[in-house]
């Protein structure tokens, strides 16, 4: 018979509250320095779970009103559960970390996804859509995703953290806060802005420290905004359940970190908030192999993809290329981002033609489970991005017809109280 005996539960290192705000709990942090201490230690081979607040550190609610998106504080944001100190790992090292498992909470079977303003956050068309506030809650049902926002779509998740990554060295930190700020100030005015600098209004780090240490660490740590050499912010959706990581130590013990957990998203997550952001738990084991920089030549993070993907095997893919043709006309040379942007609007522009708002279409990008691709880079002017659009995850039939597309009444997201979209 089973025994409690030889049914050892893998233990889990950090706890959190997913409905209590994140400077209220223990465990996490939302900055990158390396003088924050680890908050537990792992043998490597170890199996160990981690529970991660939402990246917004519990700001949003599940309701019918984008008002905590408009007004989300954006110094606070990107919360990270750790860090986790593996032993033995050393400065030069490569840090193998496997992704076991991704799951929401059971008591929070619910996601969202946002437009964020061009003034707070903005997002890949802030200042073509001039964006102002809406928001899309998903429910999850076993894989599934399904949104009384963005009717007439259910489609498998493919979790994943948005944000995971080892701590940085001091002179490594040094680095990023340098070109950032020559960055910051090259475009001092922009909105949104190009980056973010250190910011002491807003930094958390749940732990018992000493008031000096805690006064660097804010006056100092780098924001979670962007990916980085260390990992960071990257927002793979392909570094899911089953994926290998292989990350460069910068610093004793590792200190990796890990939060923004998502349930799906789309090659780009566009809209900022672009993914169906979640709580959650992630599952992790680790490995190290020693003076691994120097024999992979890491400069950043290479990993091995999930085995496990939704299987959407028809897709209907749109093309863009380096010329703002939904804009002023305007030929680039070369520019994958002015590709993939042309590729997104035509997308949005079709589906729209089907009957959802401009709103819809761009949260429905970002979350859904949307391939694009670098179709080719050589061909001068023209860089060419394609974005598919999985048929398999829209009830209806989008497919042209001869006689037109079928235009359907989809209603709208959520969007702000005062109506101003």
């Amino acid at each position: 018979m089973a025994t409690r005996a030889n049914s050892i539960p893998h233990p889990t290192l950090v706890k959190i509250d997913p409905f209590t705000v994140a400077d209220q709990q223990k465990g996490i942090h939302n900055r990158w320095h390396p003088d924050i201490p680890p908050v537990a230690t792992v043998k490597p081979g170890q199996t160990f779970k981690i529970e991660c607040i939402d990246w917004t550190g519990a700001q949003i609610g599940n309701n019918d009103c984008s008002d905590d998106i408009k007004n989300v504080d954006l110094t606070a944001i990107h919360n990270l559960s750790g860090p986790i100190a593996v032993e033995g790992a050393e400065p030069g090292d490569c840090l193998v970390v496997d992704i076991l498992d991704v799951t929401p909470f059971e008591q929070m079977p619910w996601g969202y996804t946002g437009i964020f303003e061009l003034e707070n956050g903005g997002g890949l068309f802030a200042r073509e859509f001039n964006s102002r506030a809406c928001k899309a809650i998903w429910d999850f049902n076993g894989v599934y995703a399904t949104s009384r926002h963005i009717p007439g779509v259910r489609f498998a998740g493919v979790s994943h953290p948005g944000l995971i990554g080892t701590a940085p060295s001091a002179e490594l930190l040094a680095t990023w806060n340098k070109r950032e700020g020559g960055l910051i100030a090259e475009h001092k005015d922009a909105v949104p802005p190009v980056a973010f600098p250190p910011e002491p209004k807003g930094a958390y780090v749940g732990q018992d420290l000493p008031d000096d240490m805690r006064e660097k660490i804010y006056k100092e740590g780098a924001r979670t905004v962007p990916g980085r050499e260390h990992g960071g912010n990257c927002d793979i959706k392909n570094l899911s359940r089953g994926s290998r990581c292989y990350f460069p130590v910068f610093v004793k013990g590792a200190n990796l970190s890990v939060g923004d957990l998502h349930f799906s998203q789309g090659d780009g997550e566009m809209s900022f908030c672009g993914a169906i952001e979640m709580a959650g738990i992630i599952t992790f084991s680790t490995s190290i192999i020693k003076g691994g920089v120097e024999k992979f030549g890491l400069k950043q993070p290479i990993f091995l993809p999930s085995p496990i993907d939704p299987l959407y095997s028809a897709k209907l893919i749109f093309e863009g290329i380096s010329v703002d043709y939904h804009g002023d006309g305007k030929q680039y040379n070369m520019d994958a981002t002015v590709a993939y942007k042309q590729a997104a609007l035509n997308t949005i522009t079709y589906l729209m033609k089907l009957g959802y708002t401009r709103e819809q279409s761009y949260l429905l990008l970002s979350a859904a489970p949307i391939e694009s691709h670098v179709g080719a880079i050589v061909d001068s002017p023209n860089a060419c991005v394609t974005m598919a659009l999985p048929l398999g995850i829209f009830e209806h039939d989008i497919l042209p017809k001869e006689d037109g597309l079928q235009k359907r009444d989809f209603g709208q997201c959520a969007i702000r109280s005062d109506g101003v979209l």
